[in-house]
């Protein structure tokens, strides 16, 4: 069945004959006759009384109509919204915890306010399964800590941020300065393997032929500080993370020897995938405001 059939079925009925129907769609009235004779056959029955003064809908013929009036009324949507559909085209975002925590919010804020009807979905992963997100497709862009992976990206540096060791105040540690031996000797509380943080941390120790044996592994930064400001250990974070709790006092940051460690935070996206105009936008917004540091 054509489409323009049900146009023209539905024209001749609210126009009463096939020749209004044909002024009011700009055809010829021959053309609105073998459409309605076509859609008769494939019918197997008729669709208008053919009276002296007109043409109106057999019983057959209003129930096609009514089936029909769905078809139409989603296709004249479409035909409207299809002019706009690569600008209304959803960003699928997959980002690491800690940029969520603090920098995305911000950034979407901003370009919501550019595209207010665009609809923006997050996922939150670790760094490591956001980067399998991205591969996968399953993601437009992903926000990234660390170094820049291999692979088929473009990726847009948005700054870096400091880990920082800390622990409660009355936490026992003997030494003033922590080495990175001293350090592993302490009870320690971490991020789980795979995230920026804790590679970060275990490459650190891996340039002195260190590997943590942590206490506590966690994929959640706020249940490590609480349980940090409870004296259980200590912690290795971002200090934006940590910030709240030094200014409460209830937790102090431990001068570390030889463990200079910063994460760098990157936009990813594929090369070789079209980038429907919202993304280039997005792209375009963090390229404008990228920084040498954020945190």
């Amino acid at each position: 069945m054509i489409l323009r059939y049900l146009e023209i079925l539905e024209a001749v009925a609210e126009s009463g004959s096939f020749t209004g129907a044909a002024r009011k769609l700009y055809i010829t009235q021959s053309a609105v006759s073998h459409a309605v004779a076509e859609l008769e056959r494939q019918a197997g029955t008729t669709l208008f009384e053919r009276l002296p003064k007109g043409v109106v809908l057999t019983g057959c013929g209003a129930a096609l109509l009514e089936e029909s009036r769905s078809i139409l009324t989603a296709c004249r949507a479409l035909d409207r919204r299809i002019r706009h559909l690569e600008e209304n085209t959803p960003v699928h975002i997959v980002s690491s915890i800690t940029i969520a925590s603090f920098l995305l919010p911000e950034i979407l804020h901003r370009f919501k306010a550019a595209l207010p009807a665009l609809q923006v979905f997050v996922r939150v992963a670790s760094a490591t399964a956001a980067l399998d997100i991205l591969q996968r497709g399953d993601a437009d862009l992903a926000f990234w800590e660390g170094t820049a992976p291999k692979g088929n990206f473009h990726a847009v540096p948005l700054g870096s941020y400091p880990l920082r060791a800390a622990c409660a105040p009355d936490f026992c540690v003997a030494e003033q300065t922590l080495t990175p031996a001293q350090l592993c000797s302490y009870p320690l509380l971490l991020r789980e393997p795979g995230s920026a943080i804790r590679d970060t941390f275990d490459n650190t120790l891996a340039l002195a032929s260190l590997k943590a044996e942590p206490i506590w592994e966690s994929v959640n930064s706020l249940a490590l500080i609480k349980a940090t400001e409870a004296g259980l250990g200590i912690t290795i974070l971002p200090e934006k993370l940590l910030q709240d709790s030094l200014l409460l006092k209830k937790l102090r940051l431990i001068p570390l020897t030889d463990m200079n460690m910063e994460n760098q935070m990157l936009a990813l996206f594929h090369r070789d995938r079209y980038a429907a105009k919202p993304l280039q936008l997005l792209i375009g917004q963090l390229t404008k405001q990228s920084a040498p540091r954020l945190f």
